[in-house]
């Protein structure tokens, strides 16, 4: 059996108002893509933080390639990790270029091997060259999602981890950018994990999914079987896309 790339064994994380993750048992094969999805509160926010190191759990061990996290040097944690969400969190007074060389920076890259790095890695996302030159607030919202990613990306990462990455873009870019990462996992070999709220996101993007509730694990594998789970509420979350896409195609059928 593969040994994993990402680990959590017995994880529990409690903040005030109470378990926000319980005795989490999970395991993400090498260049696997897992999407984390349940309602508000599940824990899924909470389990992507754990992973980063960002969150400490108060019990169980989150393994790295086999290494407690613990036990890793933040900087070198946060070399091997990307991270993306929603917000974007672009450095507004640093052009396009600096935000996504701001990790080689603080590596202590050379500046034109930064700079090299920022434009390959801009044609990798599908933008101009020209757009390093460029300040965010002057980029629409897939344009600064896209340098998101690019940034996530420039210390060459293994792991992926994706908050609602593109929950706050419109539904044609959303989709377009969701095809275009799933390219870049695949090319670059990435291990991702995401957490959507959009079931039919991770229907579409994710190879399997992780049914989350209440902060525990109801279920997980791929999308297929997990139509059949005896869990009468996660067959439930995954008929929610194909109720609505049949009555997306009712209606425009009925309007034709």
């Amino acid at each position: 059996m593969a040994a994993s790339m990402i680990e959590l064994a017995g994880v529990s994380k409690a903040y005030g108002g109470g378990p926000a993750v319980r005795d989490l048992d999970l395991s993400v094969a090498p260049g696997a893509f897992l999407a984390l999805v349940g309602g508000s509160g599940s824990g899924k926010t909470t389990t992507l933080k754990m992973i980063n190191g960002l969150v400490r759990p108060d019990a169980g061990r989150v393994l790295l390639d086999g290494a407690p996290l613990d036990e890793a040097e933040p900087h070198h944690l946060r070399r091997g990790i990307g991270y993306v969400f929603q917000e974007v969190g672009l450095f507004p007074h640093m052009t396009v270029g600096e935000n996504i060389a701001i990790t080689p920076k603080l590596m202590r890259r050379p500046f034109a091997e930064r700079r090299a790095r920022a434009l390959e890695l801009l044609a990798l996302v599908g933008l101009p060259e020209g757009h390093a030159e460029r300040m965010p607030n002057a980029l629409s919202g897939g344009q600064r999602q896209r340098v998101g990613v690019a940034r996530a990306l420039a210390a060459r990462p293994r792991v992926m981890l994706m908050d609602e990455p593109f929950g706050a873009l419109d539904p044609v870019t959303r989709s377009a950018l969701g095809a275009e990462y799933r390219r870049l996992h695949e090319q670059l070999g990435l291990t991702t994990v995401m957490v959507t709220h959009d079931m039919t996101e991770a229907v579409l993007l994710a190879d399997r999914i992780a049914v989350m509730a209440e902060g525990r694990l109801l279920a997980e594998g791929a999308a297929g079987a997990l139509t059949r789970s005896p869990d009468a509420a996660v067959r439930a979350l995954f008929e929610t896309p194909r109720r609505q896409a049949e009555e997306v195609r009712r209606r425009l059928d009925g309007a034709a």
